[in-house]
């Protein structure tokens, strides 16, 4: 997951969007205020627009046809969140910590390989009429791109495993533009000028937010190393970095991004 996708996620999921009459297109009026939990290992075809929502009832389709999502994570919310707020954004770290642990078990690649696939996931609550019923679920999807995508990538009929064996660079995040910055995401398969290589991390889930003076130079020491490394060593390279901030932080993320600019 980079890290633009990882602002629009953080965004949805700390804060409420206000929008949660719309739940998703073609939506599936059983699933719209529905207090049980989903079904989980379905498909469905979401949009971008869609990740951005706090509730989704888009309908399934069988995962052998065309689809976007596919459910991989559905429980109930700890008792802690019994008689919490709808937006309480207690709710977003619950979110990135479960849904983020079991993506990464579900690819099956480590931290790093992950954050440097385009794939990504998406969570979503009960609508807010379900919730006030009593409805404590959470459902998480991986999805083929993210909030900020011109459009998500078709799945395999089965996601599970998709980081394991030989990798596709269908599935591993490059940028297209003169720089990382603002440039857009786009499969390595696809032309690019940028490659994610690696990642750096910055600390231990304990440990305190160690500012983003320290965060910054840690990340553009270790980058340039590291893809020197990558490339072999070469007399020049240009090469670049992405790293977050205490929000992120607060919510998990320990890892920073080494980019190499490529000629493809």
């Amino acid at each position: 997951m980079d890290v633009r996708t990882l602002a629009v996620l953080l965004t949805t999921l700390l804060l409420l969007t206000g929008c949660t009459e719309k739940q998703g297109t073609n939506v599936d009026p059983d699933q719209v205020d529905a207090v049980a939990a989903p079904g989980n290992g379905v498909c469905r075809v979401l949009t971008p627009a869609d990740l951005e929502m706090p509730s989704n009832a888009t309908r399934t389709v069988a995962c052998s046809e065309p689809h976007t999502a596919q459910t991989f994570a559905v429980g109930e919310l700890p008792e802690d969140f019994t008689d919490t707020s709808y937006d309480d954004p207690e709710l977003g770290a619950f979110a990135y910590r479960t849904c983020g642990t079991r993506f990464q078990e579900y690819l099956g690649g480590d931290e790093s390989l992950v954050m440097r696939s385009i794939a990504s996931w998406a969570w979503f609550r009960p609508s807010e009429k379900a919730w006030d019923d009593g409805a404590r679920w959470y459902r998480c999807d991986v999805v083929g791109g993210g909030a900020d995508s011109e459009e998500l990538r078709d799945l395999p009929t089965d996601a599970e495993g998709l980081l394991t064996g030989r990798l596709d660079d269908d599935w591993m995040v490059c940028a297209d533009g003169p720089t990382v910055a603002g440039a857009q995401r786009v499969a390595c398969s696809e032309p690019h000028t940028w490659r994610a290589v690696t990642t750096i991390k910055l600390g231990e889930p304990e440990d305190p937010y160690p500012g983003d003076r320290q965060v910054e130079v840690r990340s553009r020491d270790f980058c340039d190393k590291s893809v020197a490394a990558v490339l072999d060593y070469p007399v020049t390279y240009d090469f670049a970095y992405t790293w977050f901030h205490e929000a992120e932080w607060e919510v998990g993320n320990r890892r920073s991004i080494c980019w190499a600019k490529t000629r493809r």
